[in-house]
């Protein structure tokens, strides 16, 4: 990965209304200079698999955002890929319950794409993660769904919520299955010439 010179003056914009990302870049001391959530069509393509879709749609969100000459954009996508299938943010309570009954007793993927533009340039790089999932009963699945916590997220769950008692085990990145991995944002910034540290040599 080819880097940029470090510009202090560099300016940060997140590409995402996400409160989960905001909170992720606070635990590493960034705070964006903007918050810019683009608006782009998330419809899977026909056949396309998990990984290419979330990388897609996480370059698709960089360009498709204004930035001025001093701006670096950090924009991100999750999906929860249970094999080829994608399964994105339940549009209702009854697809978030079809969803919890297919991860339920299973593994699955938790792929998070993460994109950083600066000028024309764009980096992409996405995460992969293993999660496991316990068996659910009706219950602890109807006990979630009155959460309500299940809106908005992929796969119909969040991991930093609730949902943290369905998983005994991950192998990979937590910030990732959360919404940003933050080693790989922070690779992606520092090859962009953000200065992720401030100035320190």
């Amino acid at each position: 990965m080819t880097t940029v010179r470090p510009d202090a003056g560099l300016r940060l914009v997140l590409g995402s209304a996400s409160p989960r990302r905001l909170e992720l870049l606070g635990q590493i001391g960034l705070a964006p200079d903007d918050i810019r959530p683009p608006d782009i069509d998330e419809t899977p393509r026909k056949a396309e698999v998990p990984r290419d879709y979330v990388n897609r749609i996480a370059r698709s969100k960089a360009e498709a955002l204004v930035l001025a000459d001093d701006e670096v954009a950090l924009c991100a996508d999750t999906t929860v890929a249970l094999g080829r299938r994608i399964l994105g943010k339940p549009a209702d309570v009854a697809e978030a319950r079809s969803f919890l009954e297919m991860l339920s007793g299973r593994k699955h993927r938790v792929i998070t794409s993460v994109a950083v533009r600066r000028g024309a340039r764009v980096w992409v790089k996405d995460q992969m993660t293993s999660v496991d999932f316990k068996r659910l009963s009706r219950i602890e699945i109807d006990a979630y769904l009155a959460t309500g916590d299940w809106q908005g997220k992929a796969g119909g769950y969040a991991i930093q919520g609730p949902a943290g008692a369905f998983v005994p085990s991950i192998n990979g990145s937590f910030t990732g299955v959360v919404g940003l991995p933050l080693s790989v944002a922070v690779g992606l910034l520092t090859a962009a010439g953000y200065p992720v540290y401030g100035d320190a040599p």
